[in-house]
């Protein structure tokens, strides 16, 4: 099971050798960077940030149609509220699976001279990846009220992200992956409870994605 769903057959550590054996300077720096956006402790900057950003948004739209200033409303708050639960419950999903897996990471799993590592080496609770399944989650949340632009640089963001865990040799591809897929369907489940809600108690139909 292991060596179909984890190893891929040898391509997760193919992969991973593939993007960690390139590195420079400059480009572990960009890397650093990548996973400084995917840091937890990011989280109230980032409510902040979209918390400010809906009230200028709201503030600034015409009051022409009651209906529609409703309906913009509550899309900038299912975001902002999708975004907090999601947060919660995926910070709880991890706490769980961390340990309960517990699977080695790269300078434990590989002989430890064939692994460039920037930062402080980590040996343990490898699957999923925390960055990844962040950075995924607050992309995710936003998906809804982000136009085509912001949408593509939310993934390229994910996705500098992802590859940053495994070019500073904290994870391999397969927990960069599960990451991603964990909390994106966290973000859909949580979506989706939000907006049965607001159908319920408004009775307007859920925004097209």
């Amino acid at each position: 099971m292991k060596a179909t769903l984890y190893d891929w057959g040898g391509i997760n550590v193919w992969l991973f050798h593939l993007i960690n054996d390139i590195h420079s300077e400059y480009l572990d720096k960009f890397m650093l960077l990548g996973t400084k956006l995917g840091e937890h402790v990011n989280f109230p900057i980032y409510l902040g940030l979209l918390t400010f950003v809906a009230l200028v948004v709201i503030a600034r739209t015409p009051l022409r149609d009651a209906v529609q200033y409703r309906v913009l409303t509550l899309r900038w708050m299912s975001a902002i509220a999708v975004f907090s639960i999601a947060y919660l419950l995926d910070g709880l999903l991890l706490s769980i699976l961390k340990p309960m897996l517990d699977f080695p990471r790269p300078p434990l799993a590989l002989p430890l001279d064939s692994v460039h590592i920037v930062g402080l080496a980590e040996y343990h609770h490898s699957l999923p990846s925390g960055h990844s399944s962040f950075a995924m989650l607050t992309v995710a949340s936003l998906w809804p009220i982000l136009n085509r632009w912001w949408r593509m640089a939310g993934m390229f963001s994910v996705l500098w992200v992802g590859c940053s865990r495994v070019s500073l040799g904290a994870h391999f591809p397969a927990d960069v992956l599960a990451g991603f897929l964990s909390s994106l369907a966290v973000v859909l489940l949580v979506y989706a409870a939000v907006q049965a809600l607001i159908h319920r108690m408004t009775g307007l139909t859920r925004p097209k994605i």
